[in-house]
């Protein structure tokens, strides 16, 4: 709800002021927390916004036009709030932020000044900074089709529409030894076939870690289970006894396009597009540019 905005301005008009600001941010995964720099809790839209958390916020810029509202908010790293592991996991990327001025002696008068998204957080002497993102960023995006002999879709996306809930295209797996989060022996998912998960997805679906997930760069069949080696190495307390879902990988051919996945009516790629070395090219007698095929 937006608040009593009429009352909040009326009292600011008084001179005489009881205001703070609160803060809200909703991970990707559904936690949601509530901070506040004033020294008792305040509670509002369902939500408890805890005082003596740590956050507090630099001025918020705003201008018209199509400039990127920011401000950074900075806090103290502890189990209340936000801890060092759930960072360094990537739990808060991309994080839903609101953001209030509040009248705490009656948080109904109040008015939302920024809302966006956490971009880039650092850690530094324990405590965390943390970049906000205007909603005018999702504007900054590049968009269109991209002109490349390989598919551009992510494979089970809008344009893909490839369901990757097919039976024989996802199998689950439990850990059975890692080496520092990247490199992964799974017991279980055996009876597919080698190399079938290589560039495909995994998810954690149970443990600490769960919710979070990687690209799997290398997968290799062995007895009793797979070996998975990771892109990127999961933190965030993965351990033996965890259960993961893998899905199959796509190398964007439209070879795996066809055979592995019988979905080439959706292939987002231009395979006969011509390569460099053949736009490049000069004329020459021996060779002469009839307007057929250049295979």
């Amino acid at each position: 709800m937006s608040g009593d905005k009429q009352g909040l301005h009326t009292h600011l008009q008084s001179g005489l002021t009881t205001t703070c600001r609160c803060w809200a941010i909703t991970r990707a995964d559904g936690q949601v927390y509530g901070f506040t720099d004033h020294d008792m809790e305040l509670r509002f839209d369902g939500l408890t916004f805890k005082a003596s958390t740590g956050l507090t916020a630099t001025a918020i810029e705003q201008a018209t036009g199509l400039s990127i509202d920011n401000s950074e908010a900075m806090g103290a790293l502890s189990d209340a709030a936000v801890r060092e592991e759930d960072i360094e996991a990537g739990r808060f990327d991309g994080a839903e932020v609101r953001a209030w001025l509040v009248n705490w002696a009656a948080p109904e008068q109040r008015a939302m000044q920024f809302r966006g998204s956490i971009g880039e957080m650092r850690r530094a002497g324990g405590a965390f900074h943390a970049e906000l993102r205007g909603l005018t960023d999702l504007l900054n995006r590049p968009l269109g089709r991209i002109y490349q002999k390989p598919c551009t879709a992510v494979l089970g996306d809008g344009s893909c529409k490839f369901n990757t809930n097919a039976p024989g295209y996802w199998a689950e797996a439990e850990i059975a030894g890692l080496t520092s989060g990247s490199f992964l022996q799974l017991k279980g998912a055996e009876a597919s076939d080698a190399a079938w998960f290589e560039r495909g997805r995994l998810d954690v679906i149970s443990g600490q870690a769960r919710g979070l997930w990687a690209s799997i760069k290398q997968d290799e069949q062995v007895a009793g289970g797979r070996n998975i080696t990771l892109w990127s190495g999961i933190s965030g307390g993965l351990a033996v006894g965890d259960r993961v879902r893998l899905t199959a990988g796509c190398n964007k051919s439209m070879q795996a396009c066809r055979q592995k996945f019988n979905n080439l009516l959706n292939f987002q790629g231009f395979p006969d597009l011509p390569g460099e070395d053949w736009m490049m090219a000069v004329p020459k007698q021996g060779n002469p540019n009839t307007g057929g095929s250049i295979r």
